[in-house]
């Protein structure tokens, strides 16, 4: 054994066995229970970062404590492959998406293999090759067929200057991030998935998934948004037309003063009249320019236009205009808001701005609103006023008489609304998974025959980022012929939105090899659901609600049985380091800095707050970097360390050195102990002295800790620190000659607790201690309760509260014998001598409390 800890040498050892001996590799097995371990699978953006490592940590601690006591463990990885990232690049350096990525995933592969992650390597997959999107578009075509996949028109951002649609994310302060002109909004055709279809099983899902923090399950909630109301037609003045509203205040409406469309609305052309029309128009194309969340902020100054229509109230009469409203949104209800100033804030702000009518309808109890004074809306309960026959009720009973009254007379029904819209999967883009559609202009659009598939999205084609995706201008893929009729034809140029890959990986994975479906249903039947997902909490919404959609899907197209895809989620906190900066060179990367001093000018540094670490702040740190000067192991010690998985991490270089230190303590304590311990015999509890009892009390007890703390709980910072507790006392052992036995137990403790920590250390330690086998093939520790049970305990001892002395006790002594130690202490005596004893309170196992007077 080496005399001093060399962690670049070792890990490299270990991680070329590793590769070569293939220990990860999984099949189903019935005989053994499963664990479905998944962290979300990273886009190959060229490296890993930080926040990689300490993801990819937490999830390689629970897979290897796992296989330890004895699941058989399925651990994944592979590659969201497809997605603007690429084009941006390819743009930006003159390469090929398609090289781009591949180069890319080379590199993070060597990368996470040299973190020593234990990963089944034999099932990687990568959503840009044309085995896995084949499936995908298969799904589409299925989903086409029942009616689950359909096409309309949508508005999208849109550059005049590059002639593209352009993502939110490229959409900076409404203007194209690459040329800096003017976003517009464009209406296009586009494809869509039926997610509303599911919208009730999503949200009522949410109910039984406990395994889920809550938080996340909220914004779920939320984001489906279920609101129970009622569906109103208000009639058009002089027209056979009518607007249909949604509300959940049907007992506001008699309130209701005037009309908001939204500007998309199929009637705001046809409601506008002649003499409104240049005032419209501007309006329209104003609006066009702003993006739907801008639009629906709070801090968004809401505007709008009248149209010079009017509409009926269906329980009054009221003839009210309709205005269009830079606020109100064709994608939520009906794109139609009956407007009730008196009672919703926005409509109060809205018409005191355009001087519009305020009618009280419902009062508060105990009070008397007046419009004319009114300063803001009234939103809360009370009593209906103002309105005909329903004067008089509370406004929740108000709710359904209204309603009931709507109905009775054709004008209305009780209806159940949903946030949520349906997913528009349509990217202009070119790195992407083809949709697979041909149209024809006598046939229309039609579906590719499945014995076609996959339609591979071509390589050989020139990428330059202007006009477009260069799919429109490709012949040789644009030119085909019609399934149907046999004519010319073309093929559709949009790809799917790259959240549809990421939507069924984790199912593929479990057969991901298997050519005759999307899966292989007696695999995901053994593997899913996936037992424990990890991820960061930005995907609550989108990805997670896509993955439990695209599940469900499968479920009802016969493919799948699971009706949810993961059992159990973890969102872990980011990474997070100071920022530093120079007054004239901005921020600085840490090798920029020298002493304090900005390395280019001399200026001094100056450090600004912890935030996540991103490349555009230079609070960054490369792993490369950092395993090259400390170690994978010392990595991920750090990582795992420094925070609860679930909190941020605040990166402490201080900190990375202590871990190191600590794991070359360990190193020397192995060391140092071997010639005492290499030819130990099974420890003789009955021949133990008191010292070499507590050692081993101590080891146990570290044991349940470490347990308890890894499973399900994710407590591996205490885990660890309990571990760090264990070598303070076996380095403390005051005579280790003389219990070899109890050292040989305590150091292999140590050895094998961190293993799922710091894998490449334990091993080698492992094998020094004279095993021939693996740790891999070893089972986790299991404590020893009769070891757990202390002999004597040390009992704290206050006088009045102040503590005065410590009595050891045996650990059955009950509490007579417990009080006449405390008294006897020497220390105590001091304080009681002389003074009236009032009461003595002892707490068993704790401490006594002497009350003097």
């Amino acid at each position: 054994m080496q005399e001093r800890y060399n962690p670049l040498e070792i890990e490299k050892a270990w991680q070329e066995r590793w590769s070569s001996s293939q220990p990860w590799k999984v099949s189903e097995d019935h005989d053994k229970p499963k664990y479905y371990l998944l962290e979300m699978f990273p886009y190959p953006s060229g490296r890993i970062h930080m926040g990689h490592v300490r993801n990819y940590s937490i999830g390689d601690v629970v897979a290897r404590f796992k296989r330890l006591q004895g699941f058989n463990v399925l651990h994944p990885m592979g590659w969201d492959a497809f997605g603007m990232p690429a084009e941006n690049a390819a743009i930006q350096h003159g390469t090929h998406p398609a090289v781009w990525t591949r180069e890319n995933i080379a590199n993070m592969r060597t990368q996470l293999k040299r973190m020593g992650f234990s990963y089944d390597w034999d099932r990687e997959l990568a959503t840009c090759d044309a085995d896995y999107y084949r499936w995908e578009q298969l799904i589409f075509l299925k989903m086409l067929e029942k009616g689950l996949a359909y096409k309309k028109s949508a508005a999208v951002n849109w550059c005049p200057e590059c002639e593209t649609v352009l993502a939110n994310e490229q959409v900076e302060e409404e203007c194209c991030w690459r040329c800096d002109n003017k976003v517009v909004q464009k209406e296009l055709d586009q494809w869509f998935f039926k997610i509303t279809h599911y919208a009730e099983e999503l949200l009522d899902e949410t109910d039984r998934m406990p395994g889920w923090p809550e938080s996340v399950l909220t914004m779920q909630r939320n984001w489906i948004g279920r609101s129970t109301g009622c569906e109103i037609d208000f009639s058009v003045y002089g027209s056979k037309q009518k607007i249909r509203v949604f509300t959940t205040r049907p007992d506001t409406l008699f309130g209701a003063t005037f009309m908001s469309l939204a500007p998309e609305h199929p009637l705001a052309k046809s409601l506008t009249t002649s003499d409104h029309l240049r005032e419209v128009e501007a309006f329209v194309s104003k609006v066009q320019s702003v993006d739907h969340a801008q639009r629906t902020s709070d801090d968004y100054e809401k505007e709008g236009v009248f149209t010079g229509s009017y509409c009926i109230n269906p329980v009054n009469g009221a003839k009210i205009p309709v205005y269009l409203g830079n606020f109100v949104l064709m994608g939520y209800g009906t794109g139609a808001v009956m407007a009730v100033p008196a009672h919703d804030q926005r409509d109060f702000e809205f018409a005191r701005k355009y001087e519009l009518p305020v009618q009280v309808v419902i009062q508060p109890e105990g009070e008397t609103l007046e419009a004319a004074s009114m300063t803001e809306a009234w939103v809360g309960q009370g009593r209906m006023v103002n309105s005909g026959v329903f004067d008089g009720l509370d406004n929740e009973t108000g709710k359904i008489k209204v309603t009931e009254f709507l109905e009775n007379r054709g004008a209305g029904e009780s209806s159940i609304n949903y946030r949520i819209r349906d997913w528009l999967v349509s990217r202009q883009r070119y790195w992407g998974t083809p949709i697979p559609v041909i149209y024809c202009d006598d046939c229309g659009a039609v579906p590719v025959p499945e014995q076609d598939l996959p339609v591979e999205l071509p390589t050989d084609i020139e990428f330059s980022g202007a006009g477009g995706s260069p799919l429109a201008g490709l012949e040789s893929f644009v030119n085909t012929h019609c399934p149907k009729c046999g004519k010319a034809a073309r093929r559709e140029t949009d790809t799917f939105d790259t959240f549809v890959e990421s939507s069924w990986y984790f199912m593929r994975y479990a057969s991901p090899k298997f050519n005759l479906a999307p899966v292989d249903r007696e695999a995901v039947n053994y593997w899913l659901p996936v037992d424990q997902y990890i991820g960061g909490v930005e995907h609550a919404v989108m990805h997670l609600l896509y993955a439990r959609f695209w599940t469900k899907i499968m479920r009802d197209l016969g493919m799948v049985s699971l009706d949810e895809p993961f059992e159990n989620l973890l969102t872990q906190g980011m990474v997070c380091m100071e920022t530093k900066s120079c007054p004239k060179h901005g921020w600085l990367y840490p090798e920029e800095i020298d002493n304090g001093l900005c390395s280019r000018c001399q200026n001094t540094v100056v450090s600004g707050r912890n935030e996540k670490m991103s490349k555009s702040k230079k609070n960054v740190i490369d792993p490369d970097g950092l395993i090259n000067r400390f170690g994978a192991d010392t990595a991920r010690l750090f990582t795992l360390f420094a925070s609860p998985p679930e909190k941020d991490l605040e990166w402490n270089e201080q900190g990375v050195e202590g871990c190191s230190r600590f794991l070359n303590r360990v190193w020397r304590l192995v060391y140092e102990n071997l010639p005492i311990i290499k030819d130990a015999d099974q420890v003789n509890v009955e021949q133990l002295l008191p010292a070499a009892r507590e050692l081993r009390r101590q080891v146990h007890r570290t044991i349940k800790k470490v347990t308890e703390d890894i499973d399900g709980s994710f407590h591996f910072n205490t885990a660890i620190a309990a571990v760090m507790e264990l070598v303070n006392s076996i380095s403390a052992f005051p005579d280790k000659q003389s219990a070899p036995e109890v050292m040989r137990e305590a150091v292999e403790s140590v050895v094998r607790l961190l293993s799922p920590f710091v894998p490449h250390i334990a091993e080698e330690l492992w094998q020094n201690l004279g095993y021939d086998d693996s740790l891999e093939h070893s089972r986790w520790l299991v404590w020893d309760e009769n070891a757990l049970s202390a002999e004597t305990l040390l009992i704290v001892v206050q006088v009045n509260g102040k503590v005065r002395g410590k009595v050891t006790v045996p650990a059955d002594a009950d509490k007579g014998a417990i009080e006449a130690a405390a008294l006897a202490d020497a220390n105590v005596a001091r304080f009681t001598e002389g003074k009236n004893v009032r009461k003595v309170i002892v707490v068993p196992g704790r401490l006594v409390n002497v009350v003097i007077g």
